[in-house]
């Protein structure tokens, strides 16, 4: 019988696959990006993290990731600014040693309201972040990764079911990164770099948390009857973030919302 009680807190190499890799996580400072960012230095990756407001927020990801004996390193950039979308990537290479293996497009804005309430500047600044900006950082990434590059791109349940209304210019904006998803895996795959997609479903964050005015019809629309964690999306996220096998997919990380 084989004990493990004189396991140490250092994990043999095998068991962090990222090791020796890097990784950006736009919009980084909380929630799914958080989770998603120390799950990938838990894995081995050293990894850079985007933010608008969060500063404080990003810092404390940083000093996290940080504790577990990786680089880390927080850079403010909004994606509705083109520049800036495309230049967090070349920040975040320079920043963690001159390269970048992973890219997790996280950022994202929520919109949601009546379609008749929204305006030019509503559609403006969604298509701006949720399109525009996760274009940019694929394509500026694309540009520097070598092959074992990954690009994984955070969706919403609601490209796939969409459970009442107001969400339209959300789901819509959110839709077209599964139609960017599948043309960058093609576009990509001959150089070895592979791109998916994850919807999370109602998930446990600061915006939406688990004992909000909310929370209770969310979790009812799934088959678990419950909401899911950042952790549970970081994981998959993880997942994708190695595998060299699995490109052009889509992944519901949601309890069961279209089922």
């Amino acid at each position: 019988m084989t004990s493990h009680a004189c396991m140490t807190s250092q994990e043999p190499v095998a068991a962090r696959p990222l090791t020796g890799r890097t990784a950006l996580v736009t919009g980084g400072s909380r929630g799914i990006g958080a989770a998603t960012a120390l799950r990938l230095a838990r894995d081995g990756a050293d990894v850079a993290v985007t933010y608008v407001n969060g500063k404080d927020a990003a810092e404390d990801v940083v000093r996290a990731v940080e504790a577990l004996g990786r680089r880390a390193v927080a850079l403010r950039a909004d994606s509705a600014d083109a520049e800036e979308a495309a230049g967090a990537v070349e920040r975040a290479a320079q920043g963690l040693g001159g390269r970048l293996d992973v890219l997790v497009n996280n950022v994202g804005v929520g919109l949601l309201g009546p379609l008749e309430s929204l305006t030019l500047a509503d559609v403006d600044r969604v298509l701006a972040v949720n399109v525009r900006g996760v274009f940019l950082a694929a394509q500026a990434a694309a540009a520097r990764m070598t092959s074992g590059g990954r690009i994984v791109t955070v969706g919403t349940c609601m490209t796939q079911r969409v459970p009442g209304p107001g969400g339209t210019l959300y789901a819509m904006s959110k839709a077209a990164l599964t139609g960017l998803t599948k043309a960058l895996a093609r576009e990509l795959g001959p150089r070895g770099i592979t791109a998916n997609i994850v919807h999370p479903g109602p998930i446990d964050t600061d915006m939406n948390p688990a004992d909000g005015p909310y929370a209770a019809g969310q979790a009812a629309m799934t088959a678990l009857g419950r909401v899911g964690t950042a952790q549970e999306v970081a994981e998959t996220v993880a997942h994708l973030a190695v595998s060299a096998y699995i490109t052009g997919a889509e992944f519901s990380v949601d309890g069961g919302h279209a089922a």
